[in-house]
């Protein structure tokens, strides 16, 4: 079943739960979904579903961390409700360990030596781990090994 009509099939059971805070968060995502495919005039397969609901979830992110900032945590709590639903749609996250495998995998495919390389490191190790990790965290991860290199 496509990520689409378990989002459908999702709201359907929450409209008839009554779990107003799913289906609201449910809705968010079906509305940022149909924006994309509007904005873009395309229909978006799973991977583009991915790649809208990783978004989210990186601005839900950030916004608790400002919510927590300004002493806002009934606004940081509703944040972090809509991020534990918004993964229930992601793949399983990876370890650090499977992380850090992709990463060396991708600096000997790519033969990087020096910091210059991580266009390359990522461009290699980035569909593989995609939906799957912090990409921020990613890219500091690739930098701290290339240096170390180099």
């Amino acid at each position: 079943m496509s990520l689409k009509a378990q989002l459908t099939e999702d709201m359907k059971t929450a409209m008839k739960s009554g779990d107003k805070d799913r289906l609201g968060v449910i809705r968010l995502i079906n509305a940022a979904i149909k924006q994309r495919e509007v904005d873009e005039r395309i229909v978006l397969d799973d991977v583009a579903v991915l790649a809208v609901l990783e978004k989210m979830l990186k601005q839900r992110r950030d916004s608790i961390s400002q919510f927590e900032a300004a002493n806002r945590n009934d606004l940081a709590n509703k944040e972090k409700a809509e991020v534990v639903v918004i993964q229930h749609y992601l793949p399983a996250q990876l370890t650090a360990e499977e992380v850090g495998a992709a990463i060396a995998a991708a600096i000997a495919e790519s033969g990087a030596t020096s910091a210059k390389d991580m266009g390359k490191v990522m461009g290699l190790v980035k569909p593989k781990v995609a939906g799957r990790t912090d990409m921020g965290k990613l890219s500091e991860l690739v930098k701290a090994k290339l240096a170390a290199l180099g």
